[in-house]
């Protein structure tokens, strides 16, 4: 149980050695780090979300492999709603509620139904891309890209620090979900390992009749879990829409669903975990925009930069040690019958 808080340790003690390296740099080259800071922050901030999405599901015993669909989905509701009634906040709640409202058929079909969890994973994938798409011609009147939207997620503005170097380029302007991302981090695991609550969900993804034996329903476990997901799937998607973005595009998450998924895996199921993974891949998917900026000689290169990101996850995947799902991830549970 030691090793656990040695590697955050470890971490922490790493982010404070950069951050000194990165302060005794000139303020030019500060800014740069600051930027490249900021970016990956924003890249991360989907990828968390859905991870952790993710994490509730499998850890209740669901294998959710639609995060991209529910992404789509929260970014589509939560533009339209924006555009619409010309109020962001109201646009993040229709996405949380389209993402959690797909998520509940989901869970639904594999819990109560005891459907193939891929299978209705792969559904609510192309439901979510293909619902979207469809929308957003009768919506905006226009194919591949609605129109743009004002009333977006504002950004928390700290003027004091903007000419500071390192600091004003990452932190002077900074959204507010960015800010979520890791107080939903610290809520989640809060959640998962203090509360009656997480205690069934971990017992609904570990052992369910444990659970079942308890009294406590593993069916409703297991579909909250699911609910979870889709809300801050949506949530993630509101981001790129209206937070990151100011328009909903076709497709616009662009895979990251599925690296979300990878994050989650990366991280092992647990929230601490999937910060840091999401923070890396974001890193990653950083590199692209910060190489088309700065190394203009590769620009000729800009389709394969843009792959690259998804290639070191692969890679990063194929290195990490062998990652441990709950036990009765993915498996039906067949309610004991008494007496």
């Amino acid at each position: 149980m030691k090793l656990p808080n040695y590697r955050y340790l470890a971490g922490l003690c790493a982010i404070i050695i950069g951050l000194i390296a990165i302060l005794t740099l000139p303020p030019t080259q500060q800014n740069i780090a600051g930027w490249i800071l900021s970016i990956t922050l924003q890249m991360a901030t989907p990828l968390v979300l859905a991870a952790i999405g993710g994490m509730f599901s499998e850890r209740g015993g669901v294998v959710n492999i639609g995060l991209e669909g529910m992404m789509l989905m929260g970014a589509f509701s939560g533009a339209a709603v924006a555009w619409y009634l010309k109020d962001a906040f109201l646009g993040v709640l229709a996405a949380c509620a389209a993402g959690g409202l797909l998520a509940a058929v989901h869970g639904v079909v594999c819990v109560k139904f005891k459907g193939n969890h891929i299978v209705s994973g792969t559904g609510v994938i192309l439901f979510g891309t293909g619902f979207s798409t469809i929308m957003l011609e009768l919506v905006w009147h226009q194919k591949g890209q609605g129109e743009h939207i004002a009333n977006t997620i504002p950004d928390i503005v700290i003027p004091q620090i903007q000419n500071v170097p390192f600091f004003g380029p990452a932190f002077s302007a900074i959204s507010p979900v960015v800010i979520f991302m890791f107080v939903i981090t610290a809520i989640s695991w809060y959640v998962l390992y203090r509360t009656p609550f997480g205690l069934r969900l971990r017992a609904a993804g570990e052992d369910p009749s444990t659970l079942d034996s308890a009294g406590a329903s593993v069916e409703w476990t297991r579909v909250i879990g699911v609910i979870i997901s889709g809300c801050l799937s949506g949530l993630g998607g509101a981001y790129l829409s209206i937070g990151f973005g100011s328009a909903f595009a076709k497709e616009m998450t662009s895979g990251r669903g599925f690296i979300a998924l990878a994050a989650m895996i990366f991280g092992n199921w647990t929230p601490i975990g999937i910060l840091g993974a999401g923070l890396f891949f974001g890193f990653l998917d950083g590199l692209n925009y910060f190489i088309q900026i700065y190394f203009q000689a590769l620009l000729p290169f800009a389709n394969f930069i843009a792959m690259l990101p998804f290639v070191l996850v692969v890679v990063a995947l194929g290195l990490i040690r062998k990652s441990v799902p709950p036990k009765a991830d993915g498996i039906p549970y067949e309610k004991e019958k008494r007496g």
